[in-house]
């Protein structure tokens, strides 16, 4: 069996005295692994840095075989950011999330889509809000989104300042008051009254974070992958949340 696809590559581990065990997220087919030759070489670590996108082409004698990958640089977005620690961070973040969150060979065309415009807008000035954007867009295609658009306590959608962490509705300020202590922040910036900043991603990453645990690596009795942990480690850290009754 053969085929050919564009993949990013998530991660890339020792296999034997040369070869590395490759997980991609490919456009068609989703997260697939594969072996490549020769993988620990430095001309291959190179090209398998996490978040570079390549060309892969994947052979096996059996469709539930491993295989092996050859793979071509087409884009080195590690190396782009590799002298700003913090951007390198959440590129390393998103390529663990997604790792571990997307089942193995199952097509996420979007999610697909979604990493490699995460990867171009790390680039950029907001990129930290950007990758908050990405984890609401992850949660979304594995069908656990957030509606953020309306109070879940009247509907109204004027001054929305939390989320239940019970229902991942957004709740307005008036309404959320006396449960505050109880509820996540909903950063203004995922509000629509822009903003941003460092504290309101940390606001951020802890919304996305909390539910992320709860639907996604709590039911495969996993935490949040560790990069995941240390990238949330660079922002204020909110508030603790407790079970809140509103929603």
């Amino acid at each position: 069996m053969e085929w050919q696809d564009q993949g990013i590559v998530l991660s890339a581990r020792r296999h034997g005295e040369s070869a590395a065990v490759v997980q991609l997220l490919t456009r068609e087919h989703g997260r697939h692994a594969g072996l490549v030759r020769g993988g620990q070489g430095r001309r291959a670590r190179g090209v398998l840095q996490p978040g570079n996108r390549v060309a892969a082409t994947w052979r096996a004698r059996l469709a539930d075989h491993l295989g092996s990958y050859t793979c071509e640089l087409e884009a080195s977005h590690a190396a782009r950011l590799m002298d700003d620690a913090d951007r390198l961070a959440a590129l390393t973040a998103a390529a663990a999330v997604s790792e571990r969150a997307l089942s193995e060979r199952e097509p996420h065309p979007a999610c697909y889509e979604g990493l490699l415009a995460l990867l171009v807008a790390l680039e950029g000035d907001h990129w930290a809000e950007a990758y908050v954007g990405w984890e609401l867009a992850l949660l979304a295609e594995l069908g656990f989104g957030l509606d953020l658009g309306s109070c879940a306590a009247g509907g109204a959608n004027d001054q929305l300042a939390y989320v239940s962490p019970r229902t991942g509705r957004a709740v307005s300020l008036a309404a959320g008051e006396p449960y505050r202590d109880r509820l996540l922040a909903l950063p203004g910036f995922l509000a629509g009254r822009g903003g941003g900043g460092p504290e309101e991603v940390g606001q951020g990453l802890q919304l996305t974070g909390f539910f992320l645990e709860r639907f996604v690596f709590a039911p495969q009795d996993r935490p949040l992958p560790q990069p995941r942990r240390r990238l949330a480690e660079r922002f204020p850290e909110p508030l603790a949340v407790g079970a809140g009754p509103v929603g």
